[in-house]
């Protein structure tokens, strides 16, 4: 099940908690690895859920325009199998490595480029997890600095998607995150 915690005063941006793959809009985004084939957390939980027609649609990118993999950074969107959205935008996020190894330029370029991905595909309606935090080791508060101030400048410099959801995975991940949506 996914809980609203909270909500920015304009009510486009907003903090979820539960499982990203019983979102209901018009699309999510998979914190995906280079290969977009599956993987763990986030990754692996969207792959099973979306069922062999999101498997077909990434393998059809990388035997195609994606043969090295999607970089860090970039993003590129599919259909969402069974998932009960209309598409799944796929961006990599970076490794940490310290944060001196241009991690937060290319975090803040993954929401950039599928918040612009999701407005390009006229989609309303977008969630998004916790990018990089997970196995990719970002620090989570740093990492929800850079969602926040891009969503929010994205938010403010165009009409689509309506509204983005950050989705965190427990209600207290979400909580914090509320914190400091309330804060800033």
């Amino acid at each position: 099940m996914i809980v609203e915690v909270a909500r920015d005063a304009t009510g486009r941006v907003g903090i979820l908690a539960g499982d990203i793959t019983e979102y209901s809009g018009d699309g999510i985004v998979n914190a995906a690895n280079s290969g977009l084939l599956g993987g763990g957390g986030v990754d692996g939980a969207i792959h099973r859920a979306a069922g062999e027609a999101l498997s077909d649609a990434c393998r059809a990118l990388r035997a195609g325009l994606l043969r090295d993999g999607l970089p860090p950074g970039k993003a590129v969107a599919t259909g969402a199998g069974r998932l009960q959205v209309r598409r799944v935008i796929h961006t990599v996020g970076p490794v940490w490595r310290g944060g001196t190894h241009g991690e937060p330029e290319l975090l803040a370029s993954c929401y950039r480029e599928s918040l612009a991905l999701a407005r390009d595909e006229g989609l309303e309606s977008l969630a998004i997890p916790a990018v990089s935090t997970g196995v990719y080791g970002y620090p989570a508060d740093a990492a929800l600095a850079v969602a926040l101030r891009e969503c929010r400048a994205f938010a403010a410099a165009n009409r689509l998607p309506a509204r983005i959801d950050l989705v965190f995975f427990t209600l207290a991940e979400a909580r914090s995150a509320a914190a400091v949506l309330a804060a800033s």
